[in-house]
């Protein structure tokens, strides 16, 4: 074929082809209305997954949050008893406006995400734990929600936001050891990235 010819049949269906896909895009009608995703520190990732159970040519989707599913990779990777409570240490951090990864880096600093934690304690956090004093609660999901509020209420109101901050109140002592405590914390935030 002749390179005119190419340049001539180019300029003529692009513009058909693309009024054509647009017609059928804008007239189309949808089951449900589209979404506009928003993603911010607190749900930096969501997961779309196809809500049509059969192929065709227009799908429908709905989106999903991922960060209960890199929580739960990451729990089920160290094989922590925390696993089965992904979905609820993110809601849990939503409800207490926290980084949903925090409670999670801080059960891995503290007791490598529960398996080093006081018997029948359920505190993966070292929460209350000084000396012999130790604050046991009945399960996981109680520990869970006391820690959270408790962060949000005695840390974060306090403008505590960052490990650094974070550590001078919740475990003082990693201070003057030169912060081991906020790097491991720092560490383990990345890795849950």
């Amino acid at each position: 074929m002749s390179k005119p010819f190419l340049l001539i049949s180019f300029f003529t269906l692009t513009p058909v082809v693309l009024i054509t896909s647009a017609y059928i895009l804008y007239t189309q009608p949808f089951s449900t209305p589209p979404q506009v995703l928003s993603l911010s520190t607190q749900n930096p990732a969501v997961i779309a997954t196809s809500t049509d159970p059969a192929p065709s040519t227009f799908a429908s989707f709905s989106v999903r949050d991922a960060r209960p599913v890199i929580i739960r990779r990451y729990l089920h990777e160290y094989d922590s008893p925390l696993e089965p409570h992904s979905e609820y240490l993110v809601e849990i951090s939503d409800k207490y406006l926290l980084d949903y990864r925090l409670l999670v880096a801080i059960a891995q600093q503290e007791s490598n995400l529960c398996k080093k934690i006081p018997a029948d304690s359920h505190n993966c956090w070292g929460f209350g734990i000084y000396g012999d004093k130790v604050t046991r609660f009945d399960n996981y999901p109680q520990a869970i929600e006391t820690v959270a509020s408790t962060l949000k209420k005695n840390y974060i109101d306090h403008g505590l936001n960052t490990p650094e901050e974070i550590m001078a109140k919740y475990t003082p002592p990693s201070v003057e050891k030169g912060g081991p405590w906020a790097k491991a914390i720092s560490q383990f935030l990345s890795d849950l990235q």
